[in-house]
């Protein structure tokens, strides 16, 4: 009889030993450790309140509509709910203010007559108001006001008997977005309704320097008020805080603060 018999392969013996493997129990954990509440709360507070300073510094910030001097375009009057607006800064990073925008600006100081400070006289007091008006949560202690760039340096404005409108440089400009018709009459001995208000000018407007008008011409103090003063009632480049880009509130009014092109009818 053959004897049968099986060959078995060799066994591998190359083992892993069982303590190479990590095992639960084994593994290490890393915990990121945690910063006390008295430390992680203010530290969220001082990051929270440098972004809203570098966002209303560098990019743009809210204002409200207190008067009715850009009717119709902006609302605004006193005890009812003026509009607000998103004011755009880096527009004008990388560009002029052109002849339509409408802006804030810091007035002159011709233009701070009627201008009241709403800080406190207490030093202390003050001091708080001013720091937190760079985060936004005070408003700026400044005569800041809206209106429309009319014309900019070089050029030349006026309104005198006999034109049919705004001049500037000889030609009329657009103003099929004022308030029509005007809040008040003008008297035809120093003006006209074409104006919406006084005769003014010729003003050859200074380099780096705007001339400024409420599109409700009649009830709008600006540049034509001004006229006698160093700038010759127009607004320094640097005085312009932004673009007017939006109304975000209220509801019914939201919708975009469009630019136009004033100087080509």
């Amino acid at each position: 009889m053959t004897d049968s018999f099986r060959i078995s392969a060799p066994e591998d013996d190359t083992t892993t030993p069982r303590d190479s493997q990590p095992t639960s129990h084994h593994r290490v954990r890393k915990e990121r450790k945690q910063l006390p509440w008295y430390v992680e709360i203010p530290l969220v507070i001082v990051i929270t309140l440098a972004l809203i300073f570098v966002i209303q510094t560098f990019i743009g910030r809210m204002y409200v509509i207190p008067s009715q001097s850009m009717e119709p375009t902006l609302h605004g009057c006193t005890g009812c709910t003026g509009d607000r607006i998103v004011v755009d800064k880096v527009t004008y990073h990388f560009s002029d203010p052109q002849p339509g925008d409408v802006v804030v600006f810091k007035g002159a100081p011709s233009w701070d007559t009627s201008f009241i400070s709403q800080r406190s006289e207490n030093p202390f007091i003050r001091g708080i108001q001013n720091g937190l008006s760079y985060v936004g949560l005070v408003a700026p202690d400044e005569n800041d006001l809206v209106k429309r760039i009319i014309a900019t340096g070089g050029q030349t404005v006026s309104c005198l008997p006999g034109d049919p409108g705004i001049m500037v440089d000889g030609k009329q400009i657009d103003s099929a977005y004022i308030l029509s018709p005007p809040t008040y009459p003008v008297d035809p001995q120093i003006g006209s309704t074409e104006c919406g208000g006084p005769y003014f000018g010729p003003i050859t407007v200074p380099a780096d320097h705007y001339f400024m008008m409420g599109d409700n011409r009649t009830n709008s103090k600006d540049s034509r008020y001004h006229l006698g003063d160093e700038f010759q009632g127009t607004i320094p480049r640097e005085n312009i805080r932004g673009k007017v880009q939006a109304i975000v509130f209220p509801f019914s009014r939201i919708g975009a603060v469009e630019s136009r092109d004033i100087h080509n009818q």
